[in-house]
């Protein structure tokens, strides 16, 4: 049975967003006073004493605006609704009843969803005769809480779980023999496309697509199914170099980027094909790179590139010209506006997945080594003294690590390091996938010498 859903609705900068993170247990949605700072969808798991649930977070509910931005908020909002089990309807004590509460609580109405009334900021008890005013609206008695402080919010959960359809199966219970979804993040400079390809891939809105760089500041997450094979979307907000974070809400979108990185299997890094690659796109796929995730360097917007002028070959030559760190990262060219190259794309995180688990066998290690011994052994220590690697294993995958042991760790350098990277990918593939490659000390006189790691 799938999670029910408890969706977080009310006017902007009432704290849905610290109810969010206080009923999840941690600090998944951005919390700044300033209003419309959440404006897609943001889901996460929760439980409550063996109640499992899917929470959502929504931007605030502005009905009747004008503002473009504020129009597609609520329409995510709206979304949210109506596939909620139920609502929390959140408002704020200190300032009251507004007329735009009471048109959120219409919104809520005329849904017919069962709503807990959240009267949020109620940090004393001398507050709490405001909060009765909210009565008023006829969808019955609010609870007094505090997202920020915690206060009385584990008596909302009781209610909450209380309220929740069925019994449920905790997920990893309910899906024991399902293969782990592959996690994709989808990286890049603001404004190159990304939520419009989460849309493409997805085939419907999941996320707001605007023209506005930035529109996306929380990293969300979209789980789809695809000939049976789970894959989780991270869609994140742009990122920018440091000198352009203008505020701090701009700096926790970087950070949120940053973890999405962290948690994912597979990073496309997302480029404007008109542009082409920038500085700041080089240092993305560093450190993707340096992370150990798998990688792909995709072009947008392939379909305004006049082909007469520049050819996808000559794409893939500058853009290894410029990234030779990155060498083993697969080019693609995409139009998310055409829905152009997206099946594709997924066919290529599969394959890199694949790369990123490859397990070669000891024996065909070491007969590769055997070779490189013969034709290219590494260069003496300063010293003068031979470099012998005595054998290799393969030490743990995603990333591929493999462990070369020798008589001098120390003196093998970042070239002859990058030569085995070559040599194992000529023989064994791993496209897509940064390797590392360590050197260990052999015991030598009882003694170990010290790793020598690239």
């Amino acid at each position: 049975m799938a999670s029910p859903i408890v969706a977080i609705i009310g006017r902007p900068n009432v704290g849905k967003s610290a109810l969010f993170n206080r009923i999840v247990g941690r600090q998944d949605a951005i919390v700044h006073d300033a209003p419309g700072i959440t404006r897609d969808r943001h889901y996460a798991q929760a439980e409550w004493y063996g109640r499992h649930f899917t929470v959502v977070d929504t931007g605030g509910l502005v009905p009747d605006s004008d503002e473009a931005m504020e129009t597609a908020i609520e329409h995510q909002a709206r979304l949210a609704l109506e596939e909620a089990d139920l609502v929390l309807l959140v408002f704020d004590a200190r300032a009251g009843l507004t007329a735009l509460d009471e048109k959120a609580a219409d919104i809520v109405r005329r849904a017919g969803k069962r709503a807990l009334i959240i009267a949020n900021k109620v940090d004393s008890g001398a507050q709490e005769n405001h909060a009765y005013e909210f009565t008023a609206l006829g969808l019955g008695h609010p609870i007094m809480i505090s997202a920020l402080k915690g206060r009385n919010t584990g008596d909302m959960m009781d209610i909450l779980a209380d309220l929740l359809p069925g019994e449920e199966t905790p997920p990893e219970e309910e899906e024991s023999d399902t293969p782990s979804a592959i996690k994709i993040a989808l990286i890049g400079r603001p404004n190159v496309g990304k939520s419009s390809l989460v849309n493409a891939i997805v085939g419907k809105e999941t996320v707001i697509v605007s023209e506005v760089p930035g529109t996306t500041r929380d990293a969300i997450d979209t789980l789809i199914v695809r000939r049976g094979k789970p894959y989780v979307l991270i869609d994140t907000a742009g990122l920018r170099r440091k000198a352009k974070i203008a505020s701090d809400v701009e700096f926790y979108s970087v950070t949120r980027t940053v973890r999405s990185l962290e948690r994912c299997d597979v990073a496309v890094v997302l480029m404007d094909a008109i542009e082409g690659i920038s500085v700041q796109e080089m240092r993305i796929i560093h450190e993707v790179d340096e992370a150990g995730k798998g990688l792909i360097l995709a072009f947008n917007k392939w379909d305004l590139v006049d082909k007469k002028q520049v050819s996808a070959n000559e794409y893939v030559a500058a853009t290894r010209a410029q990234v030779q760190y990155a060498d083993y990262a697969p080019v693609m060219f995409l139009s998310a506006r055409m829905r152009q190259g997206v099946t594709q794309l997924l066919q290529k995180v599969d394959q890199v997945q694949d790369m990123r688990l490859l397990r070669v066998p000891t024996g065909a290690l070491n007969r590769l080594m055997q070779d490189i011994i013969n034709n290219h052994p590494p260069p003496a220590t300063p010293a003068g003294h031979p470099v012998k690697i005595r054998y290799c294993t393969q030490a743990d995958v995603a990333p591929p690590t493999f462990v070369f042991f020798t008589n001098h760790p120390e003196s093998v350098g970042d070239g002859y390091r990058r030569y085995l990277a070559g040599r194992l990918r000529e023989m064994f593939g791993f496209d897509g996938t940064a390797l590392r490659i360590v050197m260990r000390g052999i015991e030598q006189s009882g003694k170990t010498r010290r790793e020598g790691r690239g």
